[in-house]
């Protein structure tokens, strides 16, 4: 089976073919990093990391995710809280990397920061000046859209259009409003480097474009991002890396997943709705986390709720609790591999909600197995496609023990279990329906099978 993605350019699913026979490039736009990560921010930084884990199975996979460290919201951070701007950068680089990590997502191959390419960046925008697609004034250098006779060509919007509906500033030294600033002057207290143009720090388009450029090539399989930067980041980097390279394809496939939302609502400061993922990984398993941003289709609108992350949390219990109880040798895990349908649904443009349909059927199968060399296979199995989907990454018994605030822990409740079973053996059935009814109210289901008494909380 061939692997097809939705183009967004294309605006359709196509069959994916690298331009190197063998080898994949991809780049996917990082975090500016002057705050703790909300969960919208996790949800590509999850689905893409999916996405390279299934290219790797076919491909060797260059993949880039970068960091914005320069930026205006880093500057003002710096004012705000009285911080050097590197010491701030480097905090939440690091607490980004730390967080992700907690929700499954691998590192990617190169981690560029922006502060480390301006050399690059200069040598995009002397390229553009010298092929008239741009111009200097007033220590800026801005690019000229009217130069480029494909631009809107990713947004499939009218320039008009995009005018109408984007933020774009006016500005005296502008020749049109929709111009964008590749390279901007500094004031002293302001970060800088020397430049044709006088000392000034870069654009926000230029930095991934000189970085993409830089890492992986002139063109570049994939491009990842969120739907909010197709316009205008995404078109402004493929307008002037088209230029700088002579008409050249920047990205040969342009993928975008779904906007989040928090109980029905667009998640905004103003609304006081931002939820950062440092503070949820607090009280919410990050595996939880992770299956919750994947249970719907990368591409459609996926609304963060209580009842979105508890069906995440039962769903992984019933995975765990399939493998619960049997030991796989290490060689048999090493040499098993994910569920054939699996991995059929992941390769058909990410389609997470039919991959853990199967992968539950598969749960089923291993609970209605009972010869022990099957159920080793079975299991086997479960965890392998547990790693290309980055969940089941911990111990079954470790997972139900684990307990949020408030709730009853595993020791406790294992003691109570040992107790309904003595009262059980003693035919007390009173007793013993008094301590199920007692668990059931904290919240824990039990069942009886062959094996002895297992629990899970509901």
């Amino acid at each position: 089976m061939t692997i097809r993605l939705h183009d967004t350019r294309m605006g359709r699913k196509v069959a994916f073919e690298p331009l190197v026979d063998g080898n994949v490039t991809m780049y996917l736009c990082g975090p500016t990093v002057y705050n703790y990560a909300h969960i919208g921010n996790a949800r590509p930084a999850v689905v893409f990391d999916l996405l390279a884990r299934v290219l790797r199975r076919r491909y060797t996979l260059k993949f880039a995710r970068n960091f914005t460290d320069v930026d205006d919201k880093i500057n003002a951070a710096s004012v705000e809280s009285g911080k050097p701007i590197g010491e701030i950068t480097e905090k939440f680089m690091r607490i980004y990397n730390e967080d992700m990590a907690a929700l499954g997502v691998l590192p990617p191959d190169v981690e560029p920061r922006a502060t480390e390419h301006i050399a690059e960046m200069i040598a995009m925008i002397e390229a553009l000046i010298e092929k008239g697609f741009a111009y200097e004034a007033d220590g800026h250098v801005l690019f000229d859209v009217a130069a480029y006779d494909n631009y809107g060509s990713l947004s499939k919007r009218s320039l008009r259009e995009m005018i109408a509906g984007a933020r774009v500033e006016v500005a005296d030294y502008k020749r049109n409003s929709h111009d964008f600033v590749l390279w901007k002057p500094s004031t002293p207290e302001l970060p800088g480097w020397e430049s044709p143009w006088g000392r000034g720090r870069p654009g926000w388009h230029i930095e991934c474009s000189a970085m993409a450029e830089k890492h992986l090539g002139t063109t570049i399989d994939i491009h990842a991002g969120g739907q909010d930067l197709i316009f205008p980041h995404h078109e402004n980097e493929l307008a002037q890396s088209c230029c700088a390279h002579d008409g050249q394809d920047f990205a040969r496939y342009w993928v975008h997943n779904g906007f989040l939302s928090i109980d029905h609502e667009k998640m905004s400061k103003s609304l006081g709705n931002v939820l950062l993922v440092h503070n949820l990984i607090d009280s919410i398993p990050g595996e939880v986390i992770r299956l919750a941003l994947l249970s719907a289709h990368y591409r459609q609108p996926l609304d963060w709720s209580d009842e979105t992350v508890e069906s995440a949390r039962r769903m992984l219990d019933r995975l765990y609790g399939a493998v619960r109880g049997i030991e796989v040798p290490e060689a048999s895990r090493a040499a098993a591999v994910p569920l054939q349908s699996v991995v059929d649904a992941l390769e058909d443009d990410l389609n997470t909600p039919k991959a853990m349909a199967e992968f539950f059927g598969l749960a089923r199968e291993l609970n209605k197995a009972t010869r022990p060399m099957e159920r080793e296979t079975l299991a086997a199995t479960m965890y392998a496609t547990g790693d290309l989907l980055g969940l089941l990454q911990g111990d079954p018994d470790e997972w139900f023990a684990g307990a949020a605030d408030g709730e009853l822990p595993a020791e406790a409740i294992n003691e109570m279990i040992g107790k309904r079973n003595a009262a059980r053996a003693a035919k007390d059935f009173a007793a013993a329906d008094a301590l199920r009814d007692k668990l059931a109210e904290a919240g824990i289901q039990i069942e009886d099978g062959p094996d002895g008494t297992t629990w899970r909380r509901a």
